[in-house]
């Protein structure tokens, strides 16, 4: 009995903790990298002080909603990646996919990549999104590499290539999406076609990895 107690607490708890996350999302949509705690919690219906319970502070809080936008960028990613086109048109929807989703939810790539700038004297405005962007970063060329680490065959020192190329590429679509949502100087269509360009060298010329799934 008392573990079903505890099931169905764990349950609550969790579908509670999602409707937070929802509703911070929606003041993130409005707000941007000036969402604060307090605006959160009026959208949530709750204090702020049932707010910080659940997430301990506000950089929890950024925490929790990095980790749910990066899970689905990387499932949009993979997506990508297992189609069954030719290399250089996965290549082209993998930088699609994640610039499609900058562009389509702007406030909220503002939000996780970008620090506000604090008002004096006012601690609970904006998160200090600067300090916490890096390891999502890290996160995705990590995952990135993964996935090249399984499917080419790089051989001697291909893992630490792997990593290499992982964390190049993202840092790549990182920077120059970052440029691209603020100044629009070409179409998504034509900056995916560039960033390709610029990656096809040795990436045409890997082999697949015997057995896998292929890139």
């Amino acid at each position: 009995m008392q573990t079903s107690q505890r099931t169905d607490q764990q349950r609550a708890a969790e579908r509670r903790r999602k409707e937070l996350l929802e509703a911070a999302d929606r003041v993130v949509l409005r707000d941007g990298p000036e969402a604060s705690m307090n605006a959160i919690a009026a959208e949530a219906g709750i204090t702020k002080p049932i707010l910080y319970r659940h997430f301990g502070d506000k950089n929890g809080l950024y925490r929790a909603l990095a980790k749910r936008h990066t899970d689905a960028l990387l499932v949009s990613l993979r997506t990508a990646l297992d189609s069954a086109d030719a290399r250089r048109d996965r290549v082209e929807a993998t930088l699609d996919a994640y610039l499609t989703a900058i562009e389509a939810r702007p406030q909220v790539y503002r939000f996780l990549m970008h620090p506000t700038e604090q008002e004096s004297g006012d601690t609970e405005k904006g998160f200090d999104a600067g300090r916490q962007s890096a390891p999502l970063l890290r996160r995705l060329g990590e995952e990135l590499a993964r996935i090249i680490a399984e499917r080419l065959d790089l051989g001697p020192g291909g893992d630490e290539l792997a990593r290499v190329w992982g964390h190049g590429i993202v840092g790549m679509m990182h920077a120059a999406g970052d440029w691209w949502l603020g100044e629009r100087p070409c179409s998504r269509e034509q900056l995916v076609r560039h960033l390709a360009d610029l990656l096809w060298g040795r990436l045409a010329a890997a082999a697949d990895m015997p057995g896998g799934p292929g890139l």
